[in-house]
């Protein structure tokens, strides 16, 4: 297969998807989107609102001597301005650290991040005062005359200047900095395999800071009901339940009904929307106090300094091979940053994610791992696309490539030599998870195809000739998905025939309202245009938690799938009722109740129209069918797949053109194939960024450097090229749906088949060193010279 044959493939792999049994519709939210209807947290305006503004310090660590409020606070317009002491003589709480269940981990040293900076700060950018106005141009005037005079200390932004001797203390009580050291085992066992091992490789690795950067910043709108005694946040979240946890919990301190928040459209998200920020402290405190609902729209600067970061982490691991070139052991340990503050789950990103997911598909008797969780005066790290899951297959991958190059053998022999074969499944790894399902072989070897492996060599003398340097790289990966073991969902018969199903989750843009109509359509054979969707108001949610770790699907999906199950139920005691027959003569099919041998038949909207009228003379019967589905998993969830990728470098320059991207997935049942693949096309761009440009930089001040898109260097249409992407889906048997999770797949075979790329490329003209992320033109530049 040439150039010619790997673009039929393309068009292959999206005929199938226009065309083939399955018939995706077309999601239904688009339209809104398009035509500019969509409804966002900025869109959102009530009678009598004021704005807000925030100050922040521009220092990355001191202690706070004085805020002077007095001149802003006398300037037009001006309605309050608030510190954060105020919020503490309101006793206004913090955002905790919250572990997740059923993962044993150890508690971090506490770092409670406050809605205002109380005494010290720790990072440039951290809010220290909010002030609120008639007018946003009234309220970032005052903002300007807030004067903060502030102690500057010695700044410690990066990892190592963090745990070097005579380190600046973040916190008291973090020794070294470390808010947490952690060790999956006993290292003894792991030290004597590595002493016996015939080979070992060694690297080490840097996984970069980024930021996550959706389309939507973030914008808030906080009020204060003094009748009802009762709070409202309007926010772009991943799921309300979150929020109130947070903020009823933890922060304010209310019953759950005394908070009410509400969610519309999302632009996007990637993990860091998952928690409230101090900004939303701030305005509900300042709501409250002023009477009046409170809005702020935060500009992407904001973004760039007080929004969660994500990844920065520094790694040394090993990989242990027999003489015959099969895997004994794995060792990784991890200097992983979580910035200023630890909070929410920012411990899990590292500890929990990264670690669950080793050795990935390959049989490797013992793994050992030890993680730091190091403080530093940079904003603090949240979930991003992959959280974690990323850095093992960064880890594994780039390990295996390593070592093939070391011992010089074939890298997809070395893989094939070591792959769990399918009889081995299930299949339960050092790290304590048990794969259920999967075919990773097979799944390899259709990669190979539709990358056309066997070309490269032809491909790459053509390279040559052009005087570029082609490399290609492989990534088999698995991730560890869906925890947090319950969400349910909440489905109701309208009046005007429909059925609504409400959700805790939340899209951001991954089409829940056509993918979960998609389900409860074919699970109760009603048309797909008769299901409504909703999610997003804490008044009207069942439990649960949030879109979160490609968790949405298997388990709003899973409880959709139950409660559809007990409507059928419940459907076929009523019908045998209504029609008079005994329960087990009923049948169900294509949404409608039959008697069998006989013409008698009701249609599922037919009986719940009945029941809500009360129509029936029949006794005993319910009065609806609306059900609640609730899904609980005890274990996580294993999607898997290989992607590879081809580059070019242009030496003169070191410039890097991404040629060539194919992907193979086991997402297991795929639900409607045109969203899946758009989830795996996004997160690969999202990969590609990280590895070939993004990163977050501090100074030795602390002061952030790429605080703008002019500084950070973010993936366009034109550095990538057509995917190749298909999928082999192996069902998951841990759900109904056979679903395994689909929103990280991307960016977790991205970052290291783009890494094995690159260090390809430069092995092929002698070039052995280990470039860290991002491999920019300029790292490549120097390298080659």
């Amino acid at each position: 297969m040439h150039t010619c044959a790997y673009a039929s493939a393309i068009s292959e792999v999206l005929m199938v998807t226009k065309f083939g049994s399955s018939q995706p519709p077309f999601r239904r939210e688009d339209r809104r989107f398009v035509t500019g209807a969509g409804r966002y947290a900025d869109d959102v305006s009530v009678p009598g609102q004021c704005f807000a503004a925030f100050v922040r310090s521009v220092h990355a660590h001191g202690n706070i001597r004085s805020i002077s409020v007095e001149d802003a606070a006398a300037m037009p317009g001006i309605l309050g301005v608030f510190t954060g002491a105020d919020l503490r003589t309101a006793q206004v709480g913090f955002i905790p650290y919250l572990p997740i269940p059923g993962f044993k981990m150890g508690t971090p040293a506490p770092s409670p991040r406050p809605g205002l900076a109380f005494e010290k700060v720790r990072y440039v950018g951290e809010p220290v005062a909010i002030v609120v106005a008639e007018t946003l141009e009234q309220a970032i005037s005052a903002a300007e005359a807030v004067v903060v005079e502030i102690d500057a200390l010695p700044a410690a932004s990066d990892i190592r200047a963090a745990v070097a001797p005579g380190a600046p203390t973040i916190w008291d009580g973090t020794e070294g900095n470390v808010a947490l050291s952690w060790d999956s085992d006993d290292p003894a066992q792991i030290d004597a395999v590595f002493a016996s091992a015939a080979h070992v490789v060694r690297l080490q690795l840097r996984n970069n800071r980024v930021v996550s950067n959706p389309i939507e910043p973030r914008a808030s709108l906080a009020a204060f009901d003094p009748i009802e005694d009762c709070y409202s946040l309007t926010a772009a979240s991943q799921g309300v339940q979150f929020f109130l946890r947070v903020l009823c919990e933890h922060t304010f301190g209310v019953p759950r009904e005394k908070m009410h928040v509400r969610t519309y459209d999302v632009g996007g998200a990637f993990g860091m929307k998952e928690q409230p920020y101090p900004e939303d402290i701030a305005l509900l405190f300042a709501a409250r106090r002023l009477g009046r609902p409170v809005k702020w729209s935060g500009t992407r600067n904001e973004h760039f300094l007080s929004d969660n970061h994500a990844r920065d982490a520094i790694i040394d691991c090993a990989l242990a091979l027999d003489e015959n070139l099969k895997f004994l052991a794995l060792r990784a340990d991890i200097l992983d940053s979580v910035g200023a503050y630890c909070s929410c789950h920012a411990a899990h990103i590292s500890i929990r994610n990264t670690t669950n997911g080793l050795p990935l598909v390959y049989q490797t008797p013992v793994v050992h791992s030890r993680v730091k969780l190091v403080m530093t005066n940079a904003a603090p790290i949240g979930p991003y696309r992959g959280a974690g899951r990323e850095q093992a297959a960064y880890i594994v991958e780039r390990l295996v490539d390593q070592a093939a190059r070391e011992l010089g053998v074939d890298p997809i022999d070395l893989r094939l030599r070591n792959l769990i074969r399918p009889e081995a499944l299930p299949y339960r790894t050092p790290s304590g998870r048990t794969y259920d399902s999967g075919e990773f072989e097979v799944v390899l070897k259709k990669a190979l195809d539709l990358s056309d492996w066997a070309g490269f060599d032809e491909r790459a003398r053509t390279s040559g000739k052009r005087g570029r340097i082609r490399g290609r790289g492989v990534s088999c990966f698995l991730e560890c998905v869906g925890g947090i073991p319950f969400e349910g969902a909440f489905l109701r018969f309208t009046e005007d025939n429909k059925l609504s199903v409400v959700l805790a989750t939340q899209s951001s843009g991954q089409g829940h309202e056509t993918s979960f109509a998609q389900i409860a359509a074919a699970r109760l054979g009603i048309p797909f245009e008769s299901v409504e969707v909703s999610e997003g108001d804490s008044f009207d949610v069942p439990r649960g938690l949030a879109s979160v770790a490609s968790r949405s699907t298997i388990m709003a999906g899973s409880a959709i799938a139950v409660g559809c199950d007990l409507i059928i139920e419940k459907g076929r005691k009523c019908a045998a009722q209504l029609l008079e027959a005994s329960e087990q003569d009923v049948r169900f099919a294509d949404g409608t109740f039959t008697v069998a041998g006989t013409d008698l038949k009701m249609g599922l909207f037919e009986i719940a129209n009945s029941l809500r009228k009360g129509t029936s003379t029949s006794s005993g019967l319910p009065d609806s069918l609306d059900t609640t589905g609730d899904f609980e998993v005890d274990d996580l969830h294993f999607p898997n797949g290989c992607h590879i990728c081809e580059i070019e470098i242009d030496p003169e320059t070191g410039l890097i053109e991404l040629d060539r991207y194919c992907a193979i997935d086991d997402v297991g049942t795929v639900i409607n194939p045109t969203i899946v693949q758009g989830q795996v096309h996004g997160g690969i761009a999202q990969g590609v960024g990280q590895a070939l440009m993004e990163h977050c930089r501090y100074d030795d001040e602390g002061q952030l450097i790429t605080a703008t898109f002019l500084d950070y260097a973010m993936p366009r249409a034109a550095h990538l090229p057509p995917f190749a992407v298909d999928f082999h889906p192996t069902p998951s048997t841990k759900n109904p749906l056979g679903v395994k999770g689909t929103g990280e797949v991307g960016v977790t075979g991205a970052l290291p088949a783009v890494s094995n790329a690159v260090a390809d490329a430069l092995a092929r003209v002698g070039v052995t060193q280990v470039l860290d992320m991002p491999f920019t033109a300029e790292k490549i530049w120097r390298a080659l010279r």
